[in-house]
């Protein structure tokens, strides 16, 4: 199978997300689909994925026109895509979801389609229960999940869009695994959609870069980061870093005291933890391992079921968010349309809300302010745009753009959370500018090269566990990655914080 782009266009208003992209991919390979945060790669992919229509252009298979209308369409054609947030039903079991959509009407036939999964799963080395809920499964196993039911339906060209996020590197490696048996003993397309550097050079055996909807460069691997660095930027961008201070006299602005949270599948039992002013604290972990509790536990989100949470020594455990935002205590949540932002309302609408408190709202003064936040932030945007008209890393942008400025603590999950580089090191410029004048800063991400780069201490939660790295300095991102996998064998000096 052979896929042909040709002068592909697509256009959100003014922006021409797309324009004359013409692409070839071939059987057997895997290709990295790179570009800076609203390059257009994700549309795209989309458009090939039958996701969002092209507005001009053709796709060809196998040298023949194809004119498909919708994901399905596409799958009957061979190609289909794995979301980052995989499109599976909860409520259902595995062996339902791999089920879903397959031939044979309403009441298809369970025991071919388990024995269909077990065969799958055996080729591919995935460890699925074909009767365990879909909430109990990790992100990396729902991706392994999808792809098995994908080619259950026949799909030829797969596509992942950043399908690397939150999952460990023992677990990455199965995926690269599978995916390199596909591509070279199978002869599928594999399209990689990712800003982790890393993982395209370690996969893939050619990249696309896109820059401002259009191809600016084509080339085989291997590529050192540098060299894709400067092909999607057009200059090399050098890591930041930054000099560490003494602490130990600041004020503490948040505390944990003996603080005991449960969650659907984790519990974090006894945590004491002080975050002091002007420190920038890291929580590492998986998906679900109880960090998330902590997160929304120090911004009035999570009740505890024991134990006292302060901000700035006043005991705020049991008070509301608002009275938590009221002290200075600002959340920026990982899920930007499900919790950080308003699908429908405008940029300018979205400033209103966090920047007028009064009965009747300034609208000239909100849209001049979000129109210089989207200046300062490089948002691909105006201010009277739909927040869903942007890409994922541009609502990113403005998500962050929203933080008030003179907050205590800023409490944010995953804040560069489909940046590319250069996007990522702006966004934590404009962080450690506020963590220079006092505020705290707690954050969690799965990028241990982030964590390691920002953090003055780091906690790396593993099933409701807590151990604290306890010289940020001397770590690197491989000991980091064994931690986040459970392996706290041979690690010196790493202190239990709490152990449930």
């Amino acid at each position: 199978m052979d896929i042909e782009l040709r002068g592909i266009h697509k256009r959100f208003g003014n922006v021409h997300a797309n324009n004359d992209i013409s692409l070839t991919f071939r059987e057997g390979h895997i290709v990295g689909i790179l570009g800076e945060n609203g390059a257009g790669k994700s549309t795209l992919m989309k458009i090939l994925s039958g996701f969002q229509p092209a507005d001009a252009g053709e796709i060809c298979i196998d040298g023949r026109t194809v004119d498909y209308h919708g994901p399905q369409a596409a799958i009957s054609h061979g190609v289909g895509m794995l979301q980052q947030d995989p499109l599976d039903v909860p409520a259902f079991t595995v062996l339902e979801n791999f089920m879903y959509g397959l031939q044979g009407g309403p009441f298809p036939n369970r025991r071919h389609a388990a024995r269909r999964l077990r065969e799958l799963t055996g080729r591919l080395g995935f460890q699925l229960n074909p009767h365990t809920p879909i909430a109990a499964l990790s992100i990396a196993q729902r991706q392994q999940l999808e792809i098995l039911r994908l080619l259950a339906l026949g799909v030829q060209a797969l596509i992942l869009d950043e399908p690397t996020t939150g999952i460990s590197a023992e677990q990455k490696q199965i995926l690269f695994d599978a995916l390199s048996n596909l591509a070279k003993s199978e002869g599928m397309i594999v399209l990689l959609v990712s800003h982790k550097l890393e993982d395209v050079i370690a996969l893939c055996d050619e990249v696309a870069v896109l820059r401002v909807g259009r191809i600016v460069g084509e080339r085989k691997l291997p590529a050192t980061t540098g060299e894709l660095v400067e092909m999607m930027f057009g200059e090399e961008i050098k890591p930041q870093t930054r000099a560490r201070v003494d602490l130990s006299r600041a004020k503490p602005v948040l505390e944990l005291e003996d603080v005991s949270l449960q969650g659907k599948r984790v519990a974090v039992n006894g945590l004491s933890l002080r975050v002091r002013a002007s420190e920038v604290v890291g929580f590492a972990g998986l998906d679900g391992s109880g960090q998330q509790l902590v997160m929304r536990a120090l911004a009035g989100l999570e009740r505890p079921q024991g134990g006292r949470v302060c901000v700035q020594s006043n005991d705020l455990t049991g008070r509301p968010h608002n009275v938590f935002t009221a002290e200075g205590v600002a959340f920026g949540a990982a899920g930007r349309l499900e919790e950080g932002l308003i699908a429908g309302l405008t940029l300018t609408e979205h400033m209103a809300l966090v920047r007028d408190k009064r009965y009747r709202i300034d609208w000239n003064a909100a849209r001049d302010h979000m129109t210089r936040q989207v200046e300062r932030f490089d948002v691909r945007g105006k201010a009277t745009d739909p927040i869903e008209a942007l890409s994922g890393g541009n609502q990113q942008r403005v998500l962050i753009s929203l933080l008030p400025p003179q907050a205590a603590a800023l409490v944010l999950e995953n804040p560069t959370r489909g940046l590319d580089v250069d996007s990522a090191q702006h966004i934590w410029q404009e962080l450690l500018a506020r963590r220079d004048v006092g505020t705290s800063i707690v954050f969690s991400s799965p990028d241990l090269d982030e964590l390691v780069a920002y953090s003055d201490r780091i906690f790396v939660f593993y099933a409701g566990r807590v151990v604290e790295v306890p010289d940020v300095r001397q770590t690197n991102v491989t000991e980091l990655g064994n931690m986040i996998g459970g392996q706290f064998e041979g690690v010196e000096q790493i202190r239990p914080v709490v152990e449930t």
